[in-house]
């Protein structure tokens, strides 16, 4: 079964039983979030679009459909969209609308789609057509005369192909075409158009999740952010197998440090929907991940979404203990009169499940990682490292002062990084480096840091093998499957296999370690299809950690898909994503000798670990081990007890 993919029939079912419900359901609606006395750290927020913003008109409707939503989820702010896609809200009905949630202690902001057509796929506005850009300066204006605060929906891209496009971009490639293109928009139709309206203007840009394809079709990471006053992230990831784009769970609150990297301080928040999941976790969980990367405002699109009835869906763990209880959120819905879960009562249980501990939570950290600025390059691999327990660090800045940098493909797009590296090492730092990378930098300067050849012919690994040191090495597992990994060719002694994998007898590396100046360098053997990294054994998973992550303060041992966020207080969440329960072993540097459950006080006893050199490890360090066991697609959030 997939859950809501749209949510507009059933909201409408939902939406003809609210005309029966009394209003005294609704006295005190916007109270939902603070059934549990605790004042939430982030702003929850309602977006909606133009075409439910019509539908207001009714006000009946207004009244009972507000009723309905904010007695499920406390909403401290909505984004009143005013355009999308040919469609215009007209001037008297914004006004009213306004009106209406300000008497409500809402908070009010405008909201534009800069599309030009949805139908099918989705379609820009020809920005070199003089009546498209006289159209999209008309919005701008229009809007910023009856808000102060104006959020782009994340539309606001190029990528039409007209005659006009093509005699417009001549001989320059598309992807420099668009992102000059972009900020020549961004200038002056929308930031210049609309504080001529009104002076006081905030207006935020939204960008989408994709990031990895951003200036292919306009989106300017590098100069947008400067030109608006703030930014935003969609950090709706969906199902990760189904849909077309396949994003992975963990970017929900990777890509929250991404950007506030971007621009520090303009980080705004984060925008998640209902639409295209298996089953009613994910949407849960894409609203934890988002909350978790310390989001100031996590929107939900859209308030008639919101109204829709909700599903269970695909939960083969349904009857076992779990993060979100569907029995829970059916008391939440009857409790505010309704006769079936709606999305604002899964969003109104998540949310609440997080308010008491979430602002107990410091500055998430992680290992660093460059990514510059329009680069390509192993897609979207940071965030399948961080579904291995990895918590990445993605910054469009190299990061020259962190204790280890991990590399992959799209730092080759840097002309000085090779140069980047030497420096890291010969100070006495760790550089983590993909074998995408080795491919893109051989015959461009690799070879004076590491002799290696890159082998693309695939082999297929199915066990593995520790081998830190002299001798034949340590077990680490078997593989779910056979894994089809690029050949990395090393010198005997000269670069060491730390991590093999076996493939019909013979060994490839998985981890080759090489010194260079007073660091050490790491290379990462990345399967074919990252996917693959989850059919790594548990054993093989734990080394690969120990390597990569460094003297880390805190890491995990756990099979695949279960994540790890790090902040810099001391306090930590781990959360599973696996349909079964897992016991997760959480390792602190030094002495700790105790942890805090956050979300139910409890105290988890620590054990001393790490007392000798491990086979599959390169130092030993003091830490203590603490286990855990977290039911399928749950969470615990713990803080270190001095």
């Amino acid at each position: 079964m997939r859950v809501n993919v749209r949510g507009v029939v059933a909201a409408g079912l939902v939406l003809m039983a609210l005309w029966m419900a009394p209003q005294v359901r609704a006295q005190g609606a916007n109270q939902a979030g603070t059934r549990l006395g605790v004042q939430a750290p982030f702003k929850t927020a309602v977006y909606i679009p133009v075409s439910v913003v019509l539908k207001m008109r009714d006000r009946a409707w207004l009244e009972s459909s507000w009723a309905q939503l904010s007695g499920q989820v406390h909403v401290d702010k909505v984004y009143i969209e005013t355009y999308r896609s040919r469609v215009v809200a007209d001037g008297p009905l914004i006004e009213e609308v306004k009106k209406f949630f300000a008497s409500k202690g809402v908070e009010v902001a405008g909201g534009i789609c800069y599309s030009d057509s949805d139908h099918g796929q989705f379609v820009s506005f020809t920005y070199s057509k003089p009546a498209d850009r006289a159209y999209v300066k008309s919005i701008s204006e229009f809007v910023a005369r009856h808000f102060d605060e104006v959020i782009l929906d994340d539309f606001f891209f190029a990528n039409t192909k007209a005659v006009s496009d093509i005699a417009a971009k001549g001989n320059e490639g598309w992807t420099d075409f668009r992102l000059t293109e972009m900020d020549g928009v961004s200038r002056e139709l929308v930031v210049g158009a609309m504080r001529a309206a009104n002076p006081k203007v905030k207006v935020i840009i939204k960008f989408p999740n994709w990031y990895e394809h951003f200036a292919a079709d306009g989106y300017d990471l590098q100069e947008q952010p400067k030109i608006f006053d703030g930014i935003y992230a969609g950090t709706e990831t969906r199902d990760p197998e189904e849909t077309d784009q396949l994003l992975q769970q963990y970017e929900g609150y990777e890509i929250l440090q991404y950007f506030e990297h971007v621009d520090p301080g303009k980080m705004g928040g984060g925008w998640v929907d209902t639409y295209d999941i298996r089953y009613v976790d994910r949407y849960s969980e894409q609203l934890w991940l988002t909350v978790f990367g310390k989001a100031k405002e996590m929107t939900l699109f859209n308030y008639i979404d919101l109204l829709g009835e909700a599903k269970p869906g695909e939960r083969a763990w349904g009857k076992e203990a779990s993060d979100v209880s569907w029995k829970r959120i059916e008391e939440r819905a009857k409790g505010g009169g309704l006769s079936a879960p709606t999305y604002a009562s899964v969003a109104g249980d998540a949310l609440d499940r997080v308010k008491p501990f979430v602002g107990k939570l410091g500055k998430p950290m992680g290992i660093a990682s460059y990514r510059p600025y329009h680069a390509v390059g192993e897609d979207f691999l940071h965030n399948f490292l961080g579904m291995i327990g990895i918590p990445v660090d993605l910054s469009p800045v190299f990061p020259k002062d962190a204790p280890v940098v991990l590399l992959t493909e799209a730092a080759k797009s840097d002309p000085r990084i090779v140069e980047e590296m030497k420096a890291q090492l010969m100070a006495g730092r760790t550089v983590v480096m993909t074998s995408g990378l080795l491919r893109a930098l051989e015959g461009k300067g690799i070879e004076d840091i590491v002799g290696l050849r890159y082998n693309a012919a695939p082999v297929a690994v199915t066990k593995f093998i520790g081998a830190y040191g002299p001798g034949a090495g340590t077990p680490l597992g078997d593989a779910e499957k056979p894994i089809l990994i690029p050949q990395v060719r090393f010198f005997t002694n000269d670069a060491w296999p730390v991590i093999r994998g076996i493939a019909d007898g013979n060994g490839f590396p998985m981890v080759l370690m090489d010194d260079y100046g007073k660091g050490k360098l790491y290379v990462l053997t990345v399967p074919d299809n990252f996917a693959d990294l989850y059919a790594l054994p548990e054993g093989e998973l734990d080394a690969l950690r120990s390597y990569v992550m460094g003297d880390f303060p805190v890491r995990i041992d756990a099979p695949a898909k279960v994540s790890l966020f790090a902040y810099d207080n001391g306090t930590m969440v781990v959360e599973s994503f696996r349909d079964e329960p897992v016991e997760v072993t959480v390792r602190v540097k030094g002495r700790v000798a105790r942890l805090e459950n956050l979300q139910t006080g409890a105290v988890v006893e620590g054990t001393v670990s790490g007392g000798g050199k491990q086979p599959q490890a390169p130092m030993a360090r003091e830490e203590m081990a603490f286990k855990v066991t977290l039911p399928a697609h749950s969470f615990v959030a713990l803080k270190e007890m001095e």
